[in-house]
């Protein structure tokens, strides 16, 4: 538990060390976020905010997991794999957005390359962890879901990071779930973990109402293929629905809307969605409303942790 702390807290320190000099380099590079028109105006105020702020936390986390490895500490390698290939899908997606001001590659190409990469990390977390907590001890059973729960939390987080702090704040209460508060977590995967959240937490310091910068989709992909990767890793696939819970109900707000727009004609069960702009429309402040998420994301990590207690 030392060991944890203190790799949290020298992450930290670098993280906040690095992101005034990272904010002032994305200034420079005109990587200003592209805010949607149908968002309200208190968002369309942020269009030019540095986004991209992810390659941070990311690359700090990734520099973890490496040093964890050469001191001989395992598991880093699902996690890490996980940071790569959601970073570079974000990455992408984020220099789409900025060179042509659109909303960055289309879904129809996007879910496919999420997938593909999804399957070799699916198979590293599945070799490299135990069986799995309520599921028969079959892969083809266990490496499809393995695969979906990938780009499900992967496009959940991407999904959920649309006001200052929201999504950074869940990751955290997540990623340490995972990593330290449920049962079998190996002292590599725990690094990355640590890593993460120390820099997540700094990133946190200048992404909290008003941001001076965003993830963007290079931070939020990566975020979720790495959260589930630690997941799977563990044995605690079925879990990470609960862990993860917030992320859950954003992404199906989403789904409810799309699908009863279609199946009416055009009417809708919330004024905009993901649900957190519902909650802004109502007149809830983005601090009111991060606040509250982080709040439920706690319960729900809680709730997680009790039910495995309560069945071991």
């Amino acid at each position: 538990m030392i060991f944890d702390l203190g790799t949290f807290v020298i992450a930290f320190a670098l993280a906040l060390l690095i992101y005034p000099q990272a904010i002032r380099t994305l200034r420079r590079l005109k990587a200003g976020q592209v805010i949607q028109e149908e968002l309200p105006d208190s968002h369309q105020k942020k269009a030019g905010t540095p986004t991209g702020g992810g390659i941070v936390f990311v690359a700090l986390a990734i520099v973890g997991g490496l040093l964890a490895a050469l001191a001989g500490h395992n598991g880093t390698l699902p996690a890490m794999a996980g940071l790569v290939a959601g970073g570079l899908i974000g990455f992408a997606d984020d220099r789409s957005k900025l060179r042509v001001g659109t909303r960055g590659i289309p879904a129809r190409l996007k879910l496919p390359i999420q997938l593909v990469l999804a399957i070799p990390i699916a198979w590293l977390a599945t070799v490299q962890g135990g069986p799995q907590l309520f599921l028969p001890a079959t892969p083809w059973v266990v490496f499809p879901l393995a695969v979906a729960a990938i780009v499900a939390t992967a496009n959940a987080v991407n999904i959920t990071d649309g006001m200052d702090g929201l999504a950074g704040g869940l990751a955290v209460i997540a990623i340490a779930t995972i990593a330290l508060l449920l049962p079998g977590a190996p002292a590599g995967e725990k690094a990355v973990a640590m890593t993460l959240c120390g820099a997540l937490v700094a990133f946190l310091v200048f992404n909290r109402y008003p941001a001076r910068v965003f993830m963007g989709d290079t931070g939020s992909l990566a975020i979720g293929f790495a959260l589930a990767a630690m997941a799977i890793q563990q044995g605690v696939l079925l879990l990470l629905p609960i862990v993860a819970l917030v992320f859950v109900l954003e992404t199906l707000s989403v789904i409810i809307q799309v699908a009863y727009f279609k199946a009416s004609g055009g009417r809708r069960v919330f004024t905009m969605t993901p649900i957190h702009y519902t909650f802004h429309h109502e007149g809830w402040s983005e601090n009111r409303i991060a606040l509250s998420f982080w709040g439920a994301g706690l319960l729900s990590a809680l709730a997680a942790i009790a039910l495995v207690k309560l069945l071991a």
